[in-house]
């Protein structure tokens, strides 16, 4: 074990525990989905229902679901009259996802899309006060910028992944899109003075952004 195994251990054991209804999910996530290192897990589960307790939002816009972890420590967080809108673009997952979203105890938090933001997003008539963007990689500016038209003035915006298993840190071969979406975007925000920024190094890495 590596110190840093030790330190998450330690760390997972001095905040807040999941819900047992939690647990559920990330187990069921690990037997039935490909990738389920995509769901958010314990320590960012309880990182993202803390930033709801710390903003609260009135709106929150979710882009990339999966199978719906990250959803619901959003909405646990959520104060009465908050909603939790979250889009998945991946139609098979729908199978999966919508009985855990709607059998949770958050169920009246949440609204659950299945198609791209991007096309869904621009017909809605909604101010979003967060968002949390864990997407198709190749597609953050996009969706950086769709968020922002409609993010509120101190809105926040944390986008997932942005460290890339440090793939940051390299030269990209120029078929590895998801790389390059994610420098290019790191790249947009540092130099976007809309905003303030910062990035946290927990797990994949955390940007959070602050729209001025």
């Amino acid at each position: 074990m590596k110190e840093t195994d030790a330190l998450d251990e330690y760390i997972l054991q001095h905040i807040d525990e999941e819900t047992d209804y939690l647990k559920a999910l990330y187990r069921d996530t690990h037997v039935k989905l490909l990738r389920p290192r995509m769901a958010s897990g314990h320590l960012q589960g309880r990182m993202l229902k803390m930033f709801v307790r710390m903003i609260r939002p009135k709106q929150i816009l979710e882009i990339g679901t999966y199978s719906g972890y990250s959803a619901l420590c959003l909405a646990e967080g959520l104060e009465e009259g908050g909603m939790l809108h979250t889009f998945e673009i991946n139609d098979e997952q729908e199978d999966f996802t919508r009985p855990w979203l709607e059998n949770s105890p958050y169920a009246d938090k949440i609204k659950f899309y299945i198609g791209d933001a991007l096309e869904l997003l621009p017909k809605m008539d909604i101010t979003f006060d967060l968002a949390f963007v864990d997407g198709d990689k190749r597609k953050y500016i996009e969706y950086y910028e769709q968020v922002m038209q409609m993010l509120s003035p101190g809105g926040y915006i944390i986008a997932d992944n942005t460290l890339w298993d440090g793939h940051v840190l390299e030269e990209p071969h120029h078929t590895d899109m998801q790389t390059i979406g994610i420098k290019k975007f790191n790249d947009l925000i540092a130099a976007d003075d809309r905003v303030e920024k910062v990035i946290l190094p927990l797990r994949d890495g955390l940007t959070i952004i602050r729209k001025k």
